[in-house]
């Protein structure tokens, strides 16, 4: 319901030691934030690339999300020769695409792009927390939880919040 779409790129290289890298959804906290360091660490190139909410709401979530990924794949240094997409592939980008079904769970590259983009989002709805009390946003990160459905209803949306997303959307407040 708020705060940005992140997306990651990685590119590992034949020598990474890919030992416990996983879909992000099946890793624990710690675990993505252990991995997030060694992929970064270790990594050929990674980069992030991010939409504010203000520009999902311009675009729509799907626009924002793959201009999320161009942003990623133009901030790696190395430039790759094939891209890996979780799921679908993103017109704009001029590079060979192969969109794999529930890639973050098979393939350690694209797992790898997904821990890198939930850690940093989940860090900046940490930081988001300190600036917008009371949504519990270290908690819920941002997503639509009932805690976070009742402090909007409670406090109204705050500058961060999707307009465009049904929860945040004045019908809510009635």
């Amino acid at each position: 319901l708020c705060g940005p779409v992140v997306a990651g790129a990685v590119i590992l290289g034949e020598d990474f030691d890919a030992d416990g890298v996983d879909d992000s959804k099946r890793l624990t906290a710690l675990q993505r934030e252990a991995l997030a360091v060694r992929i970064r660490a270790r990594a050929r190139a990674c980069a992030l690339g991010w939409v504010e909410p203000r520009e999902i709401d311009r675009l729509n979530i799907l626009r924002a999300t793959y201009l999320a990924l161009q942003r990623a794949v133009a901030g790696l240094q190395d430039g790759p020769d094939l891209l890996l997409m979780d799921a679908f592939t993103v017109p704009a980008i001029r590079l060979p695409q192969r969109a794999v079904i529930k890639g973050d769970a098979l393939s350690v590259s694209i797992a790898a792009a997904s821990i890198l983009a939930k850690v940093a989002r989940d860090e900046m709805m940490r930081e988001c927390d300190q600036r917008y009390p009371g949504y519990g946003l270290a908690h819920n990160m941002g997503y639509a939880s009932d805690d976070h459905r009742d402090a909007i209803r409670r406090m109204g949306p705050s500058e961060i919040h999707r307009r465009s997303f049904h929860g945040t959307q004045r019908w809510l407040f009635c």
